[in-house]
């Protein structure tokens, strides 16, 4: 027995944290991944090497565990906000579809059919390879100063592709730990997995909507939000296992309910608990890898090579597909892929999960040959071995990613930058001036967020504007604008119609872009830059009108605007 047997929870929890964020730190210095100290130090503390703690003592971690995965839950459901998500435009939801059927659809055919592994526990890892590190992203965009239709698309897509993870994981862990028992169709078995999900979203959704109402009751200072979200995240935390429902799941609907609920705080629950996350992080890598074994490393070698390679080729098939159906640009389509392959926090918190599942404890699971693995010993070992690797490769690719699609070190201001694709519409009709830009004033009130005030006055001055002169400037260019009002920045919307719109102009010819401005009158030598650039570029460049009107979709029209052939007009403001 180590002198380390009758440390209490606390301690025990304090000193595997120390040690797994030590073990990070000195990895980092040698230019590894964190997460493989994280991984060396559970290795070092478990049964394989020091079996320092006892089984009765990490059991005892229970409460802290899952603390740390209402964490990772809350954070990852605070990233998805509804507005946001849908003025991304439909590529963005093509590619969680696509990425949800095909990732896990491509990893679940190589293992049942190459191995001998049991289908229940290949959905496991099936739906575990779909998860992509969204801090991992975030922090590499930021660090290459990237900006750009590509950027915004990849770290909008973690968000959701975090979400579908869980869910479609849960889902797996339910019928997998149900299939044990059998005698039951696979109607059954879903719909038994589906009721835990249910619950746990029930939970997560109603604590929400009461951290919502007592912070707009209660919560007068930002203190007082913040403790409102921690009391919520904790009984999620903790009810959902005592209902005997996924704690993970129920924190993740509680973030997004949050985020979506709490006007001017939708970052709150991200921020609350963005110092906590790497401890927690840390944790969770630090358990999951206590439990890993060598014994079958032959098994686990073969399953990590396929799930590695069959996450890729997902991956990059999800990408291609939705994208082309998206009519997204070659650059977008052709790397995005790549950049979706980092892997690291949530894939531990499953780990965890499931080396926690009463279900799982005491199963066998073949590897061949007639020998036999304890299933969470097999799945940490296997999953962690590609985190592992996903870790070392995925961010080198991202970057590469970045920089192929030109949009690292964009990220200063350029004169249209408040123009993106959601803030362009195509396909528009209108049958008068009024209508068109009544219209488009409604698009600049739900793409920037207007108050119901600031969208009354840029209506009323845009229409005494072009009832004083028409701001038609001929080659198809319709520009009407009107007043914002003081400190407001400047924004824009823009609409295509492939076909034309008739109205008075001064060539005779239809208007086929119309880009509505709002304006403070801080903001007025811009203003006249942007018209002049517009009526440069759009109303006399033949080539550029062309493409710009014959746009399919918002992200074609978004990357001529901001592409490194529109240089010229959308220039850097520094400059």
């Amino acid at each position: 027995m180590t002198p380390l047997a009758e440390a209490g929870p606390l301690l025990t929890g304090a000193i595997m944290i120390l040690a797994a964020m030590l073990c990070g730190a000195v990895a980092r210095r040698v230019r590894l991944p964190a997460i493989t100290g994280q991984i060396a130090a559970g290795v070092a503390m478990g049964p394989a090497v020091l079996e320092l703690f006892t089984r009765a003592q990490v059991e005892d971690l229970e409460p802290l565990v899952g603390l740390a995965l209402g964490i990772v839950g809350v954070t990852v459901g605070a990233r998805c906000n509804v507005p946001r998500l849908r003025r991304a435009g439909r590529g963005l939801f093509l590619l969680l579809v696509a990425e949800a059927m095909l990732t896990p659809a491509i990893v679940f055919g190589l293992i049942v059919g190459l191995t001998s592994t049991p289908p229940g526990i290949g959905a496991l890892f099936a739906t575990c390879a779909l998860a992509t590190a969204p801090a991992t992203i975030v922090a590499i965009v930021t660090e290459a100063r990237a900006t750009g239709l590509f950027a915004r698309t990849l770290v909008a897509a973690v968000a959701l592709n975090n979400a579908a993870c869980i869910c479609l994981f849960e889902v797996a862990r339910g019928v997998a730990a149900s299939s044990a028992e059998g005698g039951a169709s696979l109607g059954g078995l879903l719909r038994r997995a589906a009721e835990p999900l249910l619950l746990a979203a029930a939970i997560g959704a109603g604590l929400g909507l009461v951290a919502v109402v007592v912070s707009r009751t209660f919560g007068r200072t930002r203190e007082e939000l913040a403790a409102a979200v921690v009391i919520a995240v904790v009984l999620a935390a903790g009810l959902a296992p005592f209902l005997a429902a996924p704690p993970l799941l129920a924190c993740l609907i509680l973030g997004l309910v949050q985020t979506n609920l709490t006007r001017g705080h939708d970052h709150l629950a991200d921020l609350l608990f963005a110092g906590f996350l790497p401890a927690a992080l840390a944790m969770l890598f630090t358990l999951a890898s206590m439990h890993l074994s060598f014994a079958h490393a032959a098994a686990a070698g073969t399953l990590v090579a396929l799930i590695f390679l069959g996450r890729i080729a997902g991956k990059l098939g999800a990408a291609e597909l939705a994208m082309r159906a998206a009519h997204a640009p070659p650059r977008v389509r052709r790397n995005l892929g790549v950049a979706l392959l980092p892997q690291a926090g949530l894939a531990a918190g499953l780990v965890v999960l499931v080396e926690n599942d009463p279900a799982f404890a005491d199963r066998l699971v073949e590897i061949g040959g007639g020998r036999l693995a304890p299933a969470p010993a097999l799945f940490a070992t296997v999953v962690l071995a590609v985190v592992l690797a996903n870790r070392i490769v995925g961010p080198i690719l991202t970057r590469l990613a970045l920089v192929r699609t030109r949009e690292a070190g964009m990220d200063r201001m350029r004169l249209i930058d408040f123009i993106q694709e959601e803030n362009i519409v195509v396909d528009f009709r209108a049958s008068s001036k009024t209508q068109a830009i009544e219209r488009l004033v409604d698009l600049m009130s739900a793409s920037h967020g207007l108050t119901p005030a600031e969208r009354r006055l840029l209506l009323e001055t845009s229409l005494k504007r072009e009832a004083e002169a028409s701001t038609c400037l001929g080659g198809g260019l319709f520009v009407p604008h009107g007043i914002l009002p003081a400190g407001k920045p400047m924004v824009g919307v823009m609409a295509i119609s492939r076909e034309g719109i008739r109205f008075d102009t001064p060539d005779g010819r239809p208007v086929h872009c119309m880009v509505l401005l709002g304006t403070s009158a801080e903001e007025r030598d811009r203003h006249l830059q942007v018209l002049a650039a517009l009526a440069r570029t759009i109303g006399t460049e033949t080539s550029f009108r062309s493409e710009l009107f014959a746009a399919r979709s918002p992200a074609q029209a978004s990357e001529l605007l901001h592409g490194e052939e529109s240089m010229d007009f959308n220039y850097f403001l520094e400059e």
